[in-house]
C-alpha cells in the first residue's frame, strides 16, 4: 500500500493487513522453494516506513531479492537473525536458480555460493531453507561451462542434505571422496563430462568423480581358529565376542592359502547378528560358501559403511586417453588421466541405477567390500581402454554380497559384469556385443552362489589364475546366450540351462577364436536343454561337488581334432587342462559333425538315448574312457576308437598302464552307415584289454567292407546276446580269445554278415550255434 492508499486508513486497518503479508501466509502461498513476488526487499521496506510493524511482526516478514548479488549486498539494517529471504535467481529473477534462504546470526559457516551466503563480511550467514532436497542451480551452475565440483562438495558436505539433483549438464574437474550414509544423487538423464580432470592416483579404479567410502573404526582383533568353520556356517568363532555388537559391521578376512596371495575364502563386510560371549563365537549376516579349516587366522576389523549412497540417472562422457597398445605404461602417468563416474567402499545398499557411460578408463562402476546393492539399467559403449587389466569394465565388484545387477548392457567393452570373491549375487537380462573380452566373469577367489537369469555374452568362470584360486561353487546360468562358456576350473556345482554357444565374427570376415563352445568343470556339472555350434570340452580340475555330473537333453556340434573330454597326457597337470575322471551321464543328447575326436580319460560314461552323429569320411571318436555304458542312442557315420585307458597324469614317457576298457551297447541302440575306420567299435592298440557287450541293438552297416566291431591283438572278453547285426562283417582276426577270456555270441540275428575272420570254436569261443543267420 503506497502512502496515499495509506491516508485515511486506520492504524488497525493498516496492521491487519501487514499480518496478511506474514511469513507463514508466505510460505503457504508461494511453496518452501518461494516464487516470486513483485518488487524488491528495499520497495517493501519503503512501504511499511510510516508504519512500523511489531518486533513479532518483523521477526515473520519474509522479504524478497531478484538475486544473489542482490542478496549479498542487502543493508545491515535488514539482516534480523531468523530473517527470511526469497531469492527469486541466481543471477536474475527467474533464471531458475531461485531459492528461499535464512539469516542466521551466529552462524560462521564458509560462503559457498550456493547453500551458504556471507554479506560483505559481515558475522552471520544466509543459509538455504530447504526439505534435504538440493540443487546444483542454487549455486548458479547451468550447464557445463562452469564446473560443478565446489557445489557439489558443498551439497554432499551436508548431512542435512539427502538429495542433490541436477537440471542441467555439469562438467567436473575434480575426484571427490564422501565419508558419508543417506545421500541419493539424482542427474535427472543430463550429460556429465570431466573435461580438464586432474589425474588420478596410480593405478586406482576407485578415483572416480564420486568415489563413496565408508570408514574404519579402529577396532580389530585376530583369532586363530582352534576348530573348523564348516560350509554354509553362519556362526564364526572370534578372539573376544564382547568387542561385537548386534547391528555393527566388519570385514572379516582370512589368511590366505599357499597358492596365491589372494586365495582368500572369506574376505567381506558382514554385520553382527547374534552375539555368545562365553565360547567367543558371534553370528554374522553370511552362510560361508567354503569350510575354513582349524589353524587359519581370521581377522576382524570394524567398519562404518557408507550406507544409502545412491547414483541415478547420468548420461557420462570420460576423457579420451592415448592409446597404449603394448602391456607396459606408455608415459608414467597414462593410466591417471581417464575418468570414471562412481565407485564404493564399504558400502551397504548403495546403488547405481541408470548410468550410461562412453568413453571411460576405469570401470563405471566400481565397488570393493559392498553388500545388498543394485546396479539396473546402466551401460556402456566403447570404452576409453580394454587391454590394460582393470579397465573397460561397465561394473566390477570386488568381495561383494547380496547384489544384484540387472537390465544392463555393453557395447564393445572388457566386462559387464565382474565378480572377485562374490557370494550370493544375482545378474539378469544382461547383454554384451562385441564381447570378445568376455562380457561376463569370475576372477576365481572362491566366488560362490551366483545366479544369471536371461542374458547374453561371453561367460568366464574362475578363470583368472592360481593367484585367485581358480574356484567357484554353485554357479547357476539360465537362458543364455554366449559367443563361449569357459568354466573349465575348479569349478564345482556348476549348472547350466537353456545355454547356447553360438560363432561370432570380430570383424567381418574373422571368426572369433574358440566360438561356438563350451568348457566345463566335471565336478558336479548339470546341464541341460544347451547347444554348442562347435565343440563342448569336458575337463576335471576338482572333485569337491556332491552330486551327479549329468547333461541333459542338449546337442554339440564338434571340430575336429577337439577333446569331447580331456584325455591323461604328458603336461596336463594344468588346472583346467586336466583329465575328464569321475562319472557322467549324458542322455536326450546328440553330437554333430563329428570328424575325429577324443573321449578321454572318463571313468564311468553312460549314454541315454544319445547320437554321435559324423562325417562319412572321418566320422570318429578316439575313446581313452574305461567303461561305457550306451542304453538307446547309437552311432551314425561314426565309430568308436578304443585307444586304452590312461592311468597317469603328466607321465613324461607317455607310458600308459592300459587298465581296462569295458562298453557296453543295449537299450535299443541303433549303429549305422559307415566311417573312416570302416569300424563302428575298433580296438586299435595291440595292449588293449576289453570287455565288450552287445544287448538289445542293432547295427547296419552300409558297405560289405564296415565291421560292426573289429579287434586286433590284446586280450578280450566279447557277449552278444538278443542283438542285430545287418551287413558288413565281423573283424576279429588276431584277437586274445579263450582261456580265461571269451567270445560269445547267441541269440542273434545276422543278415548277411560276413563271419568268415571269427576264430574257430574252442573253449571259451561261441558262436555257431543259437544264432538266426540269413544269407
Amino acid at each position: 500500500m503506497n502512502q496515499e492508499q495509506h491516508k485515511g486508513t486506520t492504524d488497525a486497518a493498516v496492521a491487519g493487513q501487514d499480518k496478511a503479508i506474514s511469513r507463514r501466509h508466505v510460505l503457504r502461498t508461494l511453496g518452501i522453494g518461494g516464487a516470486m513476488l513483485a518488487g524488491s526487499a528495499f520497495a517493501s521496506k519503503l512501504a511499511m516506513a510510516d508504519a512500523p510493524p511489531s518486533n513479532a511482526e518483523k521477526a515473520g516478514r519474509v522479504l524478497q531479492v531478484a538475486s544473489v548479488a542482490e542478496l549479498t549486498s542487502m543493508p545491515p539494517g535488514l539482516l534480523k537473525d531468523g530473517q527470511h529471504v526469497v531469492v527469486n535467481g541466481y543471477n536474475n529473477s527467474g533464471d531458475s536458480g531461485g531459492k528461499l534462504v535464512r539469516w542466521n546470526a551466529a552462524s560462521t559457516k564458509a560462503d559457498n555460493g550456493g547453500t551458504v551466503h556471507s554479506v560483505n563480511g559481515m558475522s552471520g550467514r544466509f543459509e538455504v531453507v530447504h526439505s534435504g532436497v538440493a540443487d546444483f542451480r542454487w549455486f548458479g551452475i547451468f550447464g557445463s561451462t562452469q564446473n560443478a565440483d565446489a557445489a557439489l562438495d558443498a551439497m554432499a558436505g551436508d548431512l542435512t542434505i539427502h538429495r542433490i539433483e541436477a537440471h542441467s549438464d555439469l562438467n567436473f574437474t575434480k575426484r571427490h571422496v564422501y565419508h558419508r550414509s543417506n545421500l541419493e544423487v539424482d542427474f535427472h538423464n543430463h550429460t556429465v563430462t570431466t573435461e580438464g580432470m586432474e589425474l588420478n592416483t596410480l593405478d586406482n579404479p576407485f578415483g572416480a568423480v564420486m568415489f563413496f567410502q565408508g570408514t574404519a573404526t579402529g577396532a580389530t582383533q585376530t583369532v586363530t581358529l582352534t576348530e573348523d568353520i564348516l560350509e554354509y556356517s553362519d556362526m564364526f568363532q572370534v578372539a573376544d565376542a564382547s568387542a561385537f555388537r548386534i547391528g555393527s559391521w566388519w570385514h572379516a578376512g582370512i589368511s590366505a592359502n599357499a597358492g596365491g596371495r589372494a586365495q582368500k575364502e572369506l574376505d567381506y563386510m558382514i554385520m553382527v547378528t547374534e552375539v555368545f560371549p562365553a565360547t567367543n563365537h558371534v553370528r554374522f549376516n553370511y552362510k560361508s560358501g567354503w569350510q575354513l579349516a582349524a589353524g587359519r587366522q581370521i581377522t576382524y576389523k570394524e567398519i562404518r559403511p557408507a550406507v544409502r549412497c545412491h547414483v541415478r540417472n547420468m548420461n557420462f562422457i570420460g576423457i579420451p586417453v592415448p592409446v597404449n597398445g603394448t602391456s607396459q605404461r606408455p608415459t608414467p602417468e597414462w593410466d591417471q588421466i581417464g575418468s570414471n563416474p562412481v565407485a564404493y567402499e564399504y558400502a551397504v545398499e548403495c546403488d547405481a541405477t541408470g548410468i550410461n557411460a562412453t568413453k571411460v578408463f576405469w570401470p563405471v562402476v566400481m565397488r570393493r567390500y559392498n553388500t545388498h546393492f543394485l546396479t539396473e539399467r546402466c551401460t556402456l559403449i566403447n570404452p576409453e581402454e580394454r587391454d590394460w587389466g582393470g579397465t573397460g569394465y561397465l561394473t566390477q565388484q570386488i568381495n561383494v554380497l547380496y547384489g544384484h545387477v540387472k537390465d544392463c548392457n555393453t557395447s564393445n567393452a572388457r566386462h559387464l559384469n565382474d565378480f572377485t570373491c562374490a557370494a550370493y549375487c544375482m545378474v539378469e537380462n544382461c547383454h554384451g556385443d562385441g564381447d570378445e573380452y568376455g562380457p561376463f566373469v569370475t576372477h576365481g577367489q572362491y566366488e560362490h552362489d551366483l545366479t544369471y537369469i536371461g542374458n547374453s555374452g561371453l561367460l568366464s568362470f574362475a578363470n583368472s589364475g592360481t593367484f585367485w584360486g581358480d574356484s567357484a561353487k554353485r554357479v547357476t546360468v539360465k537362458k543364455h546366450i554366449a559367443s563361449r562358456i569357459v568354466a573349465n576350473k575348479r569349478l564345482t556345482d556348476l549348472t547350466l540351462e537353456d545355454c547356447h554357444a553360438v560363432v561370432t565374427y570380430t570383424k567381418p570376415g574373422t571368426k572369433m577364436a574358440n566360438s561356438g563352445s563350451i568348457w566345463v568343470n566335471m565336478d558336479g556339472l548339470q546341464m541341460r536343454g544347451c547347444t554348442a555350434q562347435e565343440m563342448i570340452t569336458i575337463s576335471k580340475g576338482s572333485s569337491r561337488g556332491k552330486r551327479k555330473n549329468i547333461i541333459d537333453s542338449c546337442s554339440f556340434g564338434m571340430m575336429k581334432g577337439y577333446e569331447l573330454a580331456r584325455p591323461i597326457r604328458a603336461g596336463t597337470t594344468q588346472v583346467g587342462f586336466t583329465p575328464s575322471n569321475g562319472e557322467l551321464t549324458i542322455l536326450n543328447t546328440e553330437f554333430t559333425n563329428v570328424e575325429e575326436i577324443n573321449l578321454g580319460s572318463i571313468n564311468k560314461l553312460t549314454l541315454i538315448n544319445t547320437w554321435f552323429k559324423g562325417l562319412p569320411v572321418s566320422g570318429k571318436v578316439k575313446v581313452g574312457t574305461r567303461e561305457i555304458i550306451m542304453q538307446g542312442g547309437g552311432l551314425i557315420n561314426c565309430g568308436f576308437l578304443f585307444t586304452g585307458a590312461w592311468d597317469k597324469v603328466g607321465d613324461v614317457n607317455n607310458a600308459k598302464n592300459t587298465p581296462d576298457q569295458s562298453i557296453t551297447i543295449d537299450g535299443g541302440a541303433v549303429f549305422s552307415g559307415t566311417n573312416g575306420e570302416k569300424a563302428f567299435l575298433k580296438s586299435v592298440d595291440p595292449g588293449n584289454v576289453i570287455t565288450w557287450s552287445f544287448g538289445d541293438c542293432t547295427s547296419t552297416a552300409a558297405d560289405a567292407n564296415t565291421a560292426h566291431f573289429h579287434i586286433e591283438g590284446g586280450t578280450h572278453k566279447l557277449k552278444a546276446f538278443g542283438s542285430r547285426f545287418v551287413g558288413g562283417k565281423y573283424a576279429v582276426s588276431g584277437g586274445g580269445f579263450g582261456g580265461g577270456n571269451y567270445l560269445f555270441v547267441n541269440s542273434v540275428i545276422e543278415e548277411n554278415v560276413d563271419r568268415s575272420s571269427l576264430p574257430a570254436e574252442a573253449a571259451g569261443i561261441r558262436h555257431s550255434t543259437g544264432n538266426l543267420t540269413l544269407a
